[in-house]
């Protein structure tokens, strides 16, 4: 399958509004993003930075949960407010190709339509449906990334966030092929946003909410859909004024493969809070850490070997201005992991930036692209994310290039991140639940049947702190 221009948009309504058989991996994936995401969630709302952006707009209760907190908003809000926890942190999933981005950013339009149509219109969607709408929108998001570049136009992902939201939410909402045409449509006439905000000098909170800020505005969409809002079905080939030539100087939207379950199958995972390209990485640095940290002094050089994504987005030198800008340095990164033997959210923060043992350890850094990396990267039979650091000291001896290829959330590794995962899960409970409330969370986790018999109110319903 090639298709290109406005038949893509034929192909995702098609999917957007069709029934599928997933398969039984595809389904269990779903259930490990769901929970990642929840986790990522949970971690998320802590964050005082997170719950200034949260809710901007919310002057009154509404009808929609938003986990995590006590508070509740209407579809658009909520969907914002969810997706914007989910994604605060960058540790919830990712997907790289041509176009990177985090598939679970679409949650918040998930959940938050789910809980309407139950609320309001009196429908009932289990947990398993919930599950099925994920890979959906996982699909879309990620098949539109495989081969449409963005960032190479300097355009943001999230306006393929933004497009499989669209899709999947007015489906949800009872939409057929007219009104899922024209929030899909309307979708792409948003154009994208500039990526200003994901790198230096520049880089800013924006990169945490700009996801979620996508999403409401597919509800927006899907809701103006539902009341009859036209459709603009040549909003990609159009000459002059389509999506291709005002935004990406001609270069078509293209799908190479058909829309089914590709990508939750193969979605990537993170163990640590840090954008993904750099997950291989912090794994190699602390297997060296015992060795190089009674030999910080003596350190002469540190050599990162990367592919070229790498080097495009998180390659940084010279001063870093807040979190937002540290956890996409990979340079920093790896010295947190060497110096502090781990790699959690906190170690962004200033008062640990101000450690003066960080910058000199940066200051030795060499980061270079191995170009056969960047080729195992590329290609989708291997969809490698390697990195490799090898340390160099005054004496002249030096650590063994420590090489990761496939980091451990990758599809590869899949069982072994699931432990990972519990883990993730338990911490981010602490200090939102009580221990009662913690064992029935965790209860639900380990009983895949009896999630999957849930409706989204009583999901949400247990997701709300009582401590």
């Amino acid at each position: 399958m090639n298709i290109e221009g406005d038949q893509v948009l034929e192909e995702i309504c098609s999917y957007a509004l069709h029934s599928k058989d997933f398969s039984v991996s595809a389904i269990e994936n779903a259930y490990l993003c769901f929970w990642d995401a929840l986790a990522c969630l949970f971690h998320g709302v802590k964050s005082e930075e997170c719950r200034r952006r949260m809710t901007p707009l919310f002057d009154s209760p509404g009808t929609c949960v938003i986990p995590g907190t006590l508070l509740k908003a209407d579809p658009l809000n909520a969907s914002y407010a969810i997706s914007c926890a989910v994604r605060w942190l960058d540790y919830n999933d990712a997907w790289l190709a041509q176009e990177w981005g985090h598939p679970s950013d679409n949650l918040g339009g998930i959940l938050a339509c789910t809980q309407y149509m139950e609320r309001i219109k009196g429908e009932k969607i289990s947990g398993l449906k919930i599950l099925e709408w994920m890979i959906k929108a996982h699909e879309i998001q990620g098949i539109l990334s495989l081969k449409n570049s963005l960032n190479r136009f300097g355009l943001d992902h999230v306006a393929f966030v933004r497009v499989a939201s669209a899709a999947i939410v007015t489906s949800i909402l009872g939409g057929g092929e007219r009104e899922v045409m024209s929030a899909l449509s309307n979708s792409f006439v948003d154009g994208a946003p500039l990526r200003i905000y994901r790198h230096a000098p520049a880089t800013g909170w924006r990169k945490s909410w700009a996801a979620a800020d996508a999403v409401r505005r597919a509800v927006w969409l899907a809701f103006m859909a539902i009341k009859g809002e036209m459709g603009y079905p040549n909003v990609l080939s159009l000459p002059q004024w389509g999506f291709s030539d005002a935004l990406l100087r001609g270069a078509p939207i293209v799908m190479e493969r058909s829309l089914s379950q590709f990508v939750m199958e193969n979605v990537l995972f993170k163990p640590f809070p840090a954008e993904y390209h750099s997950q291989s990485a912090i794994e190699a640095a602390l297997e060296l850490r015992e060795e190089v940290l009674p030999k910080l002094e003596k350190i002469r050089r540190i050599e990162i070997h990367t592919q070229l994504p790498a080097i495009r987005i998180i390659h940084k030198q010279g001063p870093l201005h807040n979190p937002a800008d540290r956890d996409h340095c990979l340079e920093y990164i790896v010295a947190i992991a060497l110096l502090y033997g781990r790699v959690t959210q906190d170690l962004y923060e200033d008062e640990v930036a101000r450690d003066p043992r960080i910058d000199a350890l940066r200051k030795r850094m060499v980061t270079i692209e191995d170009k056969a990396y960047t080729s195992e990267y590329y290609d989708p039979e291997k969809m490698a994310v390697p990195n490799a650091i090898q340390v160099f000291f005054e004496d002249g001896t030096a650590t063994i290039k420590k090489e990761i290829l496939y980091p451990l959330g990758h599809p590869k590794r899949r069982s072994e991140f699931q432990k990972v995962l519990l883990q993730k899960i338990e911490s981010s409970l602490d200090n939102l639940f009580s221990e009662e409330r913690k064992k029935l969370i965790l209860d639900l986790y380990l009983s895949k049947e009896k999630f999957f018999s849930k409706s989204s109110s009583e999901l949400v319903s247990l997701f709300v702190p009582d401590i």
